[in-house]
């Protein structure tokens, strides 16, 4: 794909004031610089060498007050929407040395995904596809069959779905 091609569809996406507000930020300013997609100047992405994004989109960080820490790694599928203030953090820090991050199993969001605001996924997270997380849940688990709402801390189901029927190329 062309430079100029991705210039074009991010302007497209995102619209052109935000693009020159992104780009003024990041490119100007250095704030989330080492970010190589549009991050907002009130989000942090650390380790994004290790975020794997099925598609394009969804632009980890967009959103005011995100937090992408992807120390063990994170894989986002597609169809993902991620809302304002959403945690993600691969890696915890070691009880009895706070300088070590401990290992784990990186986070894996499955396709058809809706995070809602204030939603923290903690280390080794799976989410299935089509799973709906409710704002201001906690994710401390895996939810790998799908087609679900989880909410509430730590979540747990709170509602099973059918299959996911809207446009999964989003």
């Amino acid at each position: 794909m062309g430079f100029i091609f991705k210039i074009k569809r991010k302007i497209k996406y995102i619209g052109i004031k935000n693009s020159i507000y992104y780009f003024f930020f990041q490119r100007i300013l250095r704030i989330n610089s080492h970010v190589p997609w549009p991050v907002h100047h009130a989000s942090v992405v650390s380790y994004p060498e290790r975020i794997k994004r099925e598609f394009w989109r969804p632009y980890p960080g967009y959103l005011s007050g995100q937090y992408f820490q992807a120390k063990n790694g994170i894989v986002i599928g597609k169809n993902v929407r991620l809302g304002p203030g959403v945690k993600v953090i691969s890696a915890s820090h070691n009880v009895d040395n706070y300088d070590i991050h401990d290992d784990a199993k990186p986070i894996i969001i499955g396709n058809n995904c809706w995070l809602a605001a204030n939603v923290v996924i903690l280390p080794g997270v799976e989410l299935g596809n089509h799973i709906v997380v409710a704002a201001g849940a906690v994710v401390n688990k895996s939810f790998p069959e799908g087609d679900c709402v989880i909410g509430g801390v730590p979540a747990k189901i709170i509602k099973k779905l059918g299959p996911y029927k809207g446009d999964s190329s989003w």
